[in-house]
C-alpha cells in the first residue's frame, strides 16, 4: 500500500466531504468523550438528539458528576447499553476527585477511566489533543481490512491487533484526529457494509479488495452464535392510581433503572406460576393473576425475550426489596419520571394510555 497516496487521497476526500456533526470541531475533550462513548453500538442519526439534550443538562463534567444517577440515566433513556450511561457518571465523579474535572491527554491515563476502552481512549487521545494515536472502530476495521485484503476475521483480538496496527502505521503526522475521523466516515457513507460505493471511493486505486474483487467478502467475521431466547412474565399491581415499580440492582444488565417486578420463567413452569414465584422471590408477596395487558418482544446482546405482562393484585404480603435496590408505588402518571428500559416503558405507556386518569 501507498501510504503516502492513502493519507492524501482520504484527507483530501475528507476537506470535501467529511459529515456535519454536532461534536465535530469540538475542542472540549469532554464533548468528544460523550460523543464517542454514544457512538458505540449506535447509530449516527439516533445519536444526535440525544447528544444535543445531554450537553445542555450536563455540559461539562462537573454537571455530571453532580448529577443523581437517576438523572443521568433518564436523560439517557432509549439509547441501550446503559452500562455507558453509568460509567460516564462514575468517571465523571472520579475526574473531580481527582484530575479537577479534567479528562487526561494520555491513552494510558484515559484508559483507566470506567468505560474507557482502547478505541475510545484513542479517539479522545487524538481528535481532542492531537496525539499520534489510532481509533479504530466498526467502520474503520471495514474499510482497512478491505484496503490491505485482510482475509482473517476482523472481529477477534487478533484481527483487531493486525489492523490496528495497520492504522497505526498510516496515521500522517499532526493529523492523527482528522485522519481517524476521516476513516470513519468512510467506512459510514463508502465502504458500507453491504454494496460498497467503490466508484466513488478516494481509496479505490490502492484497495487490495477491490482489485481483487473480494469487496463485497470482506471483512471476515466470526459466526454468530445463535441467541436464546426466554419467556418473562411480568406483573403489573395497581391500586386505585398507583402501581407497584422496583429499581433493579445498580450492577448489571439494565442497572438502575426501574421495573415492573417478574422474572424469567423456568423449565416446566407456566406464565403464572413463574411470575407468582418471582414476585414471592423478588417482594415478598403472593398475588392473583388478572387480565394480560400485552406481549413485548426485545433482543439484547447476548440472549432475547418475550415478556408478558399480566395485571395482577397482592393477596398477602407487603412488598419488600429482597432482591431489587428499592420499590416504590408510583402515581400512573408520574411513570415517566422514572428511567426503564425498553419494554418496561413500553408496558408503562400501553398501561397509562389505559389507567391514567387524565384519560
Amino acid at each position: 500500500m501507498k501510504k503516502r497516496a492513502i493519507q492524501k487521497h482520504l484527507l483530501d476526500w475528507y476537506r470535501r466531504s467529511a459529515r456535519s456533526l454536532p461534536w465535530r470541531g469540538a475542542v472540549d475533550a469532554y464533548a468528544v468523550w460523550v460523543s464517542e462513548v454514544m457512538l458505540q453500538q449506535t447509530r449516527v442519526e439516533t445519536v444526535i438528539p440525544y447528544y444535543q439534550r445531554w450537553m445542555q443538562i450536563f455540559p461539562d463534567v462537573a454537571a455530571l458528576a453532580g448529577a443523581p444517577q437517576e438523572q443521568v440515566l433518564k436523560v439517557w433513556e432509549g439509547l441501550g447499553y446503559y452500562s455507558r450511561a453509568r460509567n460516564l457518571h462514575k468517571a465523571a465523579g472520579i475526574l473531580m476527585r481527582e484530575q479537577g474535572g479534567e479528562l487526561p491527554r494520555t491513552v494510558k491515563e484515559l484508559r483507566k477511566l470506567p468505560g474507557v476502552g482502547e478505541y475510545i481512549a484513542g479517539a479522545v487521545a487524538s481528535i481532542a489533543f492531537g496525539a499520534h494515536e489510532p481509533a479504530l472502530d466498526g467502520n474503520g476495521m471495514r474499510v482497512l481490512a478491505r484496503l490491505k485484503g485482510y482475509d482473517q476475521p476482523a472481529d477477534t483480538s487478533q484481527g483487531k491487533k493486525a489492523l490496528g496496527g495497520v492504522l497505526r502505521s498510516l496515521l500522517p503526522d499532526g493529523e492523527a484526529g482528522v485522519f481517524n475521523q476521516a476513516l470513519m466516515d468512510l467506512g459510514a457513507g463508502v465502504c458500507l457494509p453491504r454494496r460498497p460505493r467503490c466508484e466513488v471511493c478516494p481509496l479505490a486505486e490502492e484497495c487490495l479488495a477491490r482489485q481483487q474483487g473480494r469487496q463485497n467478502d470482506l471483512p471476515v467475521r466470526t459466526p454468530k452464535k445463535t441467541l436464546p431466547h426466554y419467556q418473562v412474565a411480568a406483573a403489573v399491581i395497581h391500586d386505585g392510581g398507583r402501581v407497584l415499580i422496583d429499581k433493579r440492582s445498580p450492577d448489571g444488565l439494565l442497572g438502575g433503572l426501574w421495573e415492573f417486578p417478574g422474572g424469567k420463567v423456568e423449565a416446566g413452569e407456566s406464565l403464572g406460576q413463574a411470575l407468582e414465584r418471582e414476585l414471592l422471590e423478588e417482594l415478598g408477596v403472593r398475588v392473583s393473576m388478572g387480565k394480560k395487558l400485552g406481549v413485548y418482544r426485545h433482543a439484547y446482546t447476548h440472549f432475547s425475550v418475550t415478556v408478558h405482562a399480566f395485571f395482577a393484585g397482592i393477596t398477602t404480603g407487603t412488598p419488600r426489596a429482597l432482591q431489587a435496590e428499592s420499590v416504590a408505588w408510583v402515581e400512573i402518571e408520574r411513570l415517566g419520571d422514572f428511567p426503564m428500559g425498553k419494554v418496561d416503558r413500553s408496558i408503562s405507556n400501553d398501561l397509562t394510555s389505559i389507567l391514567s386518569p387524565q384519560t
